[in-house]
């Protein structure tokens, strides 16, 4: 199901601990890693998707989970050419996600990667937030650094001294992510946590 301009509405999950890791998955008989996430059936709301979805890749239950906050708005990312199914090419762009933040409350050993019979990872691991924009695939590690302005209370460091490390920095440059866009980014992540910072006292 793809809207208008190409994108797939898809879910996104952060699954965090009470350590403030989160959940990293390895994908299937790959070399990347990623967040759990997947498509939005026709007729279902991001919330359901989201715990269907959480189920059918990590194998846990709303009963093991509380939600501590979702994205206000869709996050877009395109998709390389070559990484596209040929019958696919010409119509899909990529990804558009509605992310939520979720808290374990149950224990590592509710996880399961094989709950459903097409499973996505085949390994998983618990991670600190700094060291995701070394891990994650090039294409959507601007989707991710966008999250954390989103949920700045994740990152040890705040969004913006995360996005002026240098190693972050190097990273992005190399995906070709110029300085007006890291500025960018900055600024939206200086508003977020200012806004947040206000409404808490």
């Amino acid at each position: 199901m793809l809207d208008r301009e190409g994108y797939r509405p898809n879910v996104g999950i952060i699954l965090c601990n009470a350590k403030n890791e989160v959940f990293w998955g390895k994908r299937i008989r790959e070399h990347s890693w990623q967040f759990p996430q997947g498509g939005i059936k026709r007729g279902e709301t991001p919330e359901q998707a989201m715990y269907r979805e959480l189920y059918e890749e990590v194998g846990l239950c709303p009963e093991h989970v509380s939600i501590l906050g979702r994205t206000k708005d869709w996050l877009r990312y395109e998709v390389p050419i070559h990484w596209v199914k040929r019958e696919w090419r010409g119509s899909y762009k990529g990804q558009k996600q509605i992310w939520f933040l979720l808290r374990l409350i149950g224990r590592d050993s509710d996880v399961s990667l094989r709950a459903c019979n097409h499973p996505e990872f085949d390994a998983w691991r618990w991670i600190l937030v700094r060291e995701l924009p070394e891990t994650i695939v090039s294409f959507k590690r601007q989707v991710y650094i966008d999250l954390l302005s989103e949920f700045p209370h994740l990152a040890e460091q705040s969004v913006t001294e995360l996005i002026a490390d240098p190693i972050v920095r190097i990273t992005m440059l190399a995906d070709g992510v110029d300085d007006r866009r890291l500025n960018a980014l900055l600024q939206k992540a200086t508003r977020g946590i200012r806004q947040r910072a206000s409404q808490q006292t």
